[in-house]
This record gives C-alpha cells, structure tokens and sequence, in this order.
C-alpha cells in the first residue's frame, strides 16, 4: 500500500513539473531567469528589485533566486538545471562556481539561449558562452574614494617635503582577488594622479609591488598595507600598524573586511590622528555607524540595483541579437549627509 501511494505521488509530481515546464512557446512574452549568489542578502534583494524595474520597462517576465549562501553551489547548479528544463529565452547568471555550471553552460549555448553574466559573472567560461557582463568597475570605484579624500588632505599634500614626508595608506586583504587589486589600483593610482598635480615627489609602494612607482622617500607616499590573512585577527592587527605609520594623512580600506579591522583596531585601542579622513568601500552595520559617528569620512557601495537593471537589459538585447559588451554597473558614494536617503539607503546593505 506504501509503495502505491509513493508512486502515485511522484507521478503527480512529474507531471506537475511537466506542466510547470513546457517550452517558452507557451508563454506570452519573453521570460528571463536570473540566478544569483544568493538571495537572503540585502545586496542580493537589491540587484532582484533593478531586474524587476528592467523587466517592467521592457514588458517582460523575470524570474530571480539564488541559494541560501553562497557555499552552496550544488543548490545553484539545481536551480540552474530547473530554468534550463523552462527553456527561458535568456539568462542572467552570477555564478559560484564556473567549473560547476560547464554542463548547464554548454546546454544552454547548444539551445541558442543567450547567458549574460552579472556582478563577479562568471570568470573563465568558455569562449562564445556569456554573451557579456553587468559588473562594478573596481578601479573606477575606488577612484571615487580618492576624489572625495584629496581635497580633504590637499593642503597636507602640498605642503610635504623629503624631510617632512607624508603618508595615504591603502589596507587591502590581498593582492590576489580581482575585486581587491582593482581598488587598490583605483584609488592608489587616482590619489597618485591628484596628489602629482601639487606635489613634484609622489611615489607609490608597499605590499602591492605591481603598481609601485617612484621613490620610496618621496614627500607624498601611497603605502598599501596587506593583512598576513583575510581573517578579522589579522586585518585588525595590520590596521592597528598602519595607524601608527608617521605622517599618516589619510586612509583607505580596499573592502569591508578592511574597513572592518580599522574598527576593531580602533575598539581595540588605536588611535585615528586628528584630522585623518578614513575611506571605506562597501557597507556593512559596523561601517555605517562609523560613518554616523564621523569615525569614517563616508565609502562607495557598489549600485546593486544598476547591477540588476543591466544585466536583464544585456539578456533582452542579446535576444534581440543586438550586439552587447560589458557594461560598468557603476558605483555610489555614500557620507553622513546623503547615507539616509531612499536612492543612497537601498545600496547599504547589512
């Protein structure tokens, strides 16, 4: 009796997911999957609500998920088999694992069913298989950074000499992960850009020697300080030494991580020299009350809704067979004065 019922269950079943499947000829319109890194995150609920808004503009059906975590990639794998077995016109997928999805890629090249990567997209597919990426420009965002800093410190810049040196650290959690050099790059090479244009002696160094430049006793030094690890012990213990570096003027934090250990180097006991305006990039609960309590000068967050927006605007033009690139989602800069507002409050996620 057991036995019966088990299988009249799961003929039930399939043939539910039969009807739930059919082909994309029994729509009306087009449908777009979107499959993320997550969902439970506010980042993650912010790109679904810009892939909404683009759907509603281009008058077509957007369907968006992501596992729990971004450890469980066997759980997007699934999901990505279930929109395939949908036969959607197209595809937006931030992958966790390339390796993971080869099969589902090459499954939905050999369908004609356009695949567009989004956020950090999906790195060292096959040729020909994402037709292009919505993601953040690192190096452009981190640059805003140096923007907002410089004429803060400008005058401090100006007046630095040989003898009187001054120091703008970079605390980076590595100088592997593409996210990480690209704003390490983007603000160092920025500030160095600003800084040359009221000081003749600028010079870059530190724990990131592909970007180093000029004289390591030069009036104006770039240090980028590296964390032995990425672990919070270890990013708090290098903050706490780049605090102490004479001639500190100003100071950047590469990822939340970072900006994490200036905090609890902070807690812990260091001490921030009057005057030095700290940068942050991303959000985060413990940076955003360092920005309310004026610990931190402000950060840039990355625009999780352009994320969203573009990359289903990229799927519906390469369904047109229009011909699409990648496209710099952009970033935001965010400081006690603008941090509450509604446009600037959806981008700070916890």
């Amino acid at each position: 009796m057991k036995k019966t019922i088990a299988i009249i269950i799961v003929l039930v079943l399939s043939l539910g997911l039969l009807a739930a499947c059919g082909d994309n000829n029994d729509r009306d319109g087009l449908y777009i999957a979107v499959l993320s890194k997550g969902f439970q995150h506010q980042f993650w609920q912010a790109v679904d609500a810009g892939a909404q808004a683009a759907g509603e503009h281009y008058g077509v059906e957007v369907f968006f998920d992501g596992p729990e975590s971004e450890a469980d990639i066997h759980v997007q794998v699934d999901m990505f088999n279930q929109q395939l077995a949908l036969n959607p016109d197209g595809i937006a997928l931030a992958a966790l694992s390339t390796q993971a999805v080869l099969t589902q890629l090459q499954d939905a090249y050999d369908k004609g069913i356009p695949v567009v990567g989004f956020d950090s997209g999906v790195p060292e597919a096959p040729a020909g298989q994402i037709r292009a990426t919505a993601s953040t420009n690192n190096q452009n965002a981190a640059a805003l950074g140096a923007d907002h800093m410089f004429p803060v410190i400008r005058d401090k810049i100006e007046a630095a000499t040989e003898a009187d040196p001054v120091v703008i650290v970079v605390l980076s959690q590595d100088v592997t992960s593409e996210s990480i050099t690209g704003r390490t790059r983007g603000f160092a090479e920025k500030m160095h850009q600003l800084a040359s244009g009221v000081n003749s002696s600028v010079a870059i160094t530190g724990g990131y020697p592909a970007i180093n430049t000029g004289d390591a006793g030069a009036a104006v030094r770039i240090e980028v300080v590296v964390g032995a690890t990425s672990s919070s012990v270890d990013m708090a213990t290098a903050a706490s030494g780049a605090l102490t570096l004479p001639g500190l003027i100003g100071f950047f934090c590469s990822n939340e991580g970072a900006a994490n250990g200036v905090i609890s180097a902070i807690n812990a006991g260091s001490v921030v020299p009057a005057g030095v305006p700290i940068v942050g990039f991303d959000a985060g609960e413990s940076q955003k009350a360092a920005v309310r309590s004026g610990i931190f000068m402000g950060g840039i967050t990355q625009d999780p809704f352009q994320i969203g927006y573009q990359a289903v605007s990229l799927v519906v033009r390469a369904i047109r067979g229009e011909t699409i690139g990648d496209v710099d989602t952009g970033a935001q800069w965010w400081d006690s004065t603008n941090m509450d507002n509604p446009d600037i409050a959806l981008l700070l996620y916890d």
